[in-house]
Formats: C-alpha cells, sequence, structure tokens
C-alpha cells in the first residue's frame, strides 16, 4: 500500500484533492458566512452623473466603481455617465463592483467641401457625411451661375450629425438696380449726398495733386464710372482734387 501511494501519480492525485477540500472547507466556512452576514446596500442611481461625481457617490456607498468602456452619446454631456451595472436601487453587497459607461459626448462629423459645386452635388456630399442642407440663398456673383459660393461651415469643421449646413448659390453676373450718378466736377460734399440719396455708400478717397484752375476738394474722378448699374449699398471710389502749386507760382514764392 505504501509502494502505491509513493508513486508520482498518486501522490499527485492526493494533492490535488486535498487542496480541494481545503478550499471548500474555507469556501463553505469562511468566505460564504462572511459573504452571507456582510450588509447590503441599495445601489445610489449615477446615471447623468459626471463620472468623478458618481465615483465619489458610490464608494461613499461602500461600493466599488470601475469605469467599463467610453461611448459617443448625443443623450449625454462628455464624461457624464450613460448606464450602470447592477442598475441604481438594486440591492448589492458592500463592496460590490458596479461598472459604469462614460459619454465621449456627441457624435460628431466633418464638413465637407461645398463652394464650387452644384446643389445636388452638395446634398449628397452632406448625406454622406451625416449632415443635412440647411437652407439656401442666391447671390450676384461673377461665379457661374447655379455654382455653391460659401457654406455656412468651413470644410474640415467638426459639427454634430444630422446638423443643417446653409449654402448661397451664385445668380451669375446680374446687373444692379441703380445707377451711379456723374460725380466729375462736384465738391466732395455734394458728390457724398447724392451717393447717401441712392442708398450707396462712399468708398475708397484717393487724392490727386491739382493745379489752381480745379479747386480743392472737387470729385475729378470715380469708381465705378457715370451710367454703371450697381446694387444697394454697394461703394464708389472717389479720386479728390488736392492744391498743388504751379511752377510759375513756386518760382514767384521764392521771389526776395
Amino acid at each position: 500500500m505504501k509502494d502505491f501511494i509513493k508513486k508520482p501519480a498518486v501522490k499527485k492525485a492526493l494533492y490535488i484533492i486535498s487542496g480541494i477540500f481545503v478550499f471548500v472547507m474555507i469556501m463553505n466556512y469562511l468566505v460564504m458566512p462572511w459573504y452571507v452576514s456582510s450588509p447590503e446596500i441599495k445601489v445610489p442611481k449615477v446615471i447623468g452623473m459626471q463620472i468623478a461625481d458618481a465615483m465619489r457617490v458610490l464608494e461613499d456607498n461602500k461600493l466599488n466603481p470601475v469605469i467599463g468602456d467610453t461611448v459617443l452619446d448625443n443623450r449625454f454631456p462628455k464624461n457624464s455617465v450613460v448606464s450602470q451595472r447592477p442598475f441604481g436601487d438594486d440591492v448589492v453587497k458592500k463592496g460590490r463592483r458596479i461598472y459604469l459607461i462614460v459619454s465621449g459626448g456627441e457624435q460628431t462629423t466633418g464638413v465637407p467641401v461645398l463652394i464650387g459645386k452644384s446643389l445636388v452635388d452638395a446634398k449628397l456630399q452632406l448625406e454622406r457625411s451625416g449632415l443635412r442642407i440647411g437652407d439656401v440663398s442666391y447671390v450676384a456673383s461673377a461665379t457661374p451661375r447655379d455654382v455653391i459660393v460659401s457654406q455656412e461651415y468651413a470644410s474640415g469643421t467638426q459639427i454634430r450629425r444630422n446638423t443643417t449646413v446653409r449654402v448661397s448659390i451664385s445668380l451669375g453676373a446680374v446687373e444692379g438696380s441703380i445707377e451711379v450718378p456723374n460725380l466729375v466736377g462736384k465738391p466732395r460734399g455734394e458728390a457724398e449726398q447724392m451717393l447717401k440719396g441712392l442708398q450707396l455708400q462712399v468708398g475708397k478717397i484717393n487724392y490727386l495733386p491739382t493745379f489752381k484752375d480745379l479747386l480743392p476738394n472737387t470729385v475729378v474722378d470715380q469708381y465705378p464710372a457715370a451710367g454703371a448699374k450697381v446694387n444697394p449699398n454697394n461703394t464708389v471710389d472717389l479720386f479728390i482734387s488736392k492744391f498743388t502749386e504751379t511752377k510759375d507760382d513756386e518760382f514767384n514764392s521764392k521771389k526776395p
């Protein structure tokens, strides 16, 4: 019998059986009585809380919070708790692990390049990016007709999915409704009043040297020229005379 017990295979089997017996005894007489007798607690509801606050609440209640994962979720602000396991109000033992899923914020997408495209192409580009076309306005432009000339968000901007994007589309070169008056020879003040009365704006003021035959502060040229068709609030640049002595005047002023 002793020789049988001394066999390596038999000794190994006896060690395993002994280990299992000891484990069962520890679980039965130590671990399980402790677990059964340990106090129970109702799990606090922490969904919607910022993760730092949620962990503090759980720890204060003798629970063990564990961050399980981070997900993009439009319903919850970034770094707030999206879900928890066990659920709020579940009754568990103190020290129980509470697994938390955290919001990574709203799901965003990059705005595609829309300028230079047709409205149909822009709609397709936006749909592929999870966005939608917004209000469409039409503006006079040197760009060919029916081509997008501006977009609400610059290309590459990260915005929330399903957001609308406004665009402006070219009407082509459209002639304005206001005829530019002839301002040449008018005093500057009078010229400015004439433009104001036509709902036009004074643009850049340029001073040009002139001689005695033309009074200072007189319009000597303009852009756009008289007769051009412009739109309300467009600007008209003025070229204004600035008095300069003639060579004879300069010579006479130097006489003793």
